[in-house]
């Protein structure tokens, strides 16, 4: 029977624990077996050493936890959307069971998923009268391991990442609200503070969302100001992103929502003009898509 060791704890955060504990897992021989083992039996190891630089003379063998991880975030475009799902799929399909295997899939997962832990994690840190980064950390970390294990997410249509993340979102604004509401704190003044200077990290996030955004066609203008990289901007595109992803909204709903909620808001009638509609019907769609992006996200009474 599998025995996943876990590394001692270290003073560096949640999610540098988790790298540490990771680092010991590659190294563990009994864990890289059973990974070798469930890609030859899921048929998806050729597929994952391809991609990984794996093929070798005894490339089955040197497929492990890193090659599940570098297939699951791919650097260089190589990994087809379509390969990436499939892993995904499979880890969650064996998360689901009742084994210690089930365990360690869940434990990939949730390695896998860490970038949009992060993510997560700092849009519900609070400036001023909230919990810690860390507590937030722990608690997303702990949502992302058990969705995984509740087996709901392989069976949906869409990216499993996706509804992953969005899952695991869903379940931390939930407890954060009850914590809220139980402690009786009232942070409707930090809603108002500035945005502390970004650092590197938060620039290059920024800059992801914003190019992302682009892309789809969610900025007014070609020009970014700088109010468009305010904290709660960014959360909104990046939100809408998510939407657009999973199919809850279209890319014409997410352009309704973007172009309203910024800075410089587009006209109802410059939109519909871009779209070409009428007003009334733009002003229709958009509060049709915020409608249905709240209710993606409203909180739900835990089962």
């Amino acid at each position: 029977m599998l025995e996943v060791q876990h590394s001692a704890p270290t003073a560096g955060g949640i999610f540098d624990r988790l790298d540490a504990e990771w680092a010991a897992l590659c190294a563990d021989a009994a864990v890289q077996a059973a990974v070798t083992d469930w890609l030859v039996t899921d048929r998806l190891a050729s597929d994952v050493a391809a991609v990984t630089d794996a093929v070798t003379d005894s490339w089955v063998r040197s497929l492990g936890p890193a090659q599940l991880l570098a297939a699951l975030r791919p650097r260089d475009g190589a990994m087809t959307d379509a390969l990436t799902d499939a892993v995904l799929r499979a880890l969650l399909r064996r998360a689901a069971g009742r084994d210690r295997s089930a365990a360690l899939a869940a434990r990939i997962v949730v390695q896998a998923m860490i970038p949009a832990a992060v993510r997560m994690t700092r849009g519900q840190v609070r400036p001023f009268g909230g919990r810690s980064f860390d507590d937030i950390g722990h608690m997303t970390v702990a949502a992302l391991f058990e969705i995984a294990c509740s087996g709901r997410i392989h069976t949906r249509p869409g990216r499993p990442a996706a509804n992953l993340a969005l899952d695991t979102l869903r379940h931390v604004c939930r407890e954060l609200a009850a914590d809220r509401e139980e402690r009786g704190e009232d942070l409707a003044a930090a809603e108002d503070l500035a945005d502390s200077a970004p650092g590197p990290a938060e620039t290059a996030e920024a800059w992801d969302i914003r190019a992302a955004a682009a892309a789809v066609g969610l900025h007014p203008a070609v020009a970014v100001s700088e109010a468009e990289s305010s904290r709660a901007r960014l959360e909104l595109l990046e939100l809408v992103l998510d939407a657009m992803e999973t199919g809850t909204l279209s890319p014409a709903d997410g352009r309704a929502i973007a172009w309203h909620y910024t800075a410089e808001p587009v006209t109802d009638t410059a939109a519909a003009s871009r779209a070409g509609t009428t007003a009334g019907a733009w002003q229709r769609r958009r509060s049709r898509a915020v409608a249905r992006l709240a209710a993606s996200l409203q909180l739900r009474p835990a089962a």
